[in-house]
């Protein structure tokens, strides 16, 4: 019974570790400069638990092996001295993740170039659906007003755009997320009813939208192509069909489909 327990637990262990390794079903492609800092993150919390689960079964296995015949059971207070090296240990480890941890959630929302040369959207969270604004040449976002919000009247009135504000008339609403490619791209994340969360796998960026805050994320994308966009939180009956689509394009192609949504808006 032993020797099973002990083949059992040898091939639980070796499976497990060939899973990780040989990555199956494991994360898309990553799209974006900032993504790599979360995948060494991941990579090193992985290698971690990795080393500690490798530890814990070669341990649980020697007891196995050494108690494989029944003794009378003895009564023990433990050791103090090794429960006080393994708590300081694992202590250690969570701090020091906790630090680089937040290293990595800082740089995903700080900006690193000059408001001119980055490109904002403002994205607004709805049930059930997602919004784009762009700032129009005027490079302003116009005021909305929550009492216009009908998303009948297609996208500028989901948002509750003010039609008496200047800098409203020339701003740009879609459904799709559109940007250009080796550019920063600041988000600045709304929610009109119930917490959303705005996530793209292959952006590694996954952020809360809240209602009553302009929450900021910041990304750039280095490989053209179309992506999903979910929503990462459940906000109701129509959660599951919350999603929408991010297109990574060309600077030029970019330039030109801003024009053509501003020769639109006319």
């Amino acid at each position: 019974m032993a020797r099973a327990l002990l083949v059992a637990l040898v091939l639980l262990t070796c499976g497990t570790l060939y899973l990780f390794i040989a990555r199956i079903w494991w994360m898309p492609a990553l799209i974006s400069v900032s993504g790599a800092a979360v995948d060494r993150e991941f990579d090193a919390t992985l290698l971690i638990l990795a080393i500690v689960f490798v530890l814990a079964q070669i341990g649980l296995g020697l007891f196995v092996w050494r108690y494989r015949r029944s003794k009378a059971a003895a009564y023990s207070t433990g050791h103090r001295g090794a429960e006080f090296i393994w708590t300081a240990i694992t202590a250690a480890i969570f701090i020091a993740m906790a630090v680089t941890g937040q290293r990595t959630w800082a740089e995903l929302r700080a900006s690193h170039v000059s408001p001119q040369d980055e490109v904002q959207v403002e994205v607004t969270g709805t049930q059930f659906a997602w919004y784009f604004r762009y700032p129009g040449p005027d490079g302003k976002f116009g005021a909305t007003i929550p009492a216009n919000v009908d998303a009948s009247l297609g996208s500028a009135s989901a948002i509750g755009l003010d039609a008496n504000d200047p800098a409203a008339k020339d701003d740009i609403v879609t459904a799709a997320l559109v940007v250009p490619t080796n550019r920063e791209v600041r988000l600045k994340l709304h929610a009109q009813d119930v917490i959303h969360s705005f996530f793209v796998p292959e952006l590694r960026l996954k952020q809360d939208a809240v209602p009553g805050l302009n929450v900021e994320a910041y990304f750039k994308a280095t490989i053209p192509g179309d992506y999903e966009i979910v929503c990462a939180e459940l906000c109701g009956l129509g959660h599951y069909r919350m999603h929408g689509k991010m297109r990574v394009v060309s600077e030029e192609d970019f330039s030109n489909w801003l024009r053509q949504q501003e020769g639109a808006a006319r």
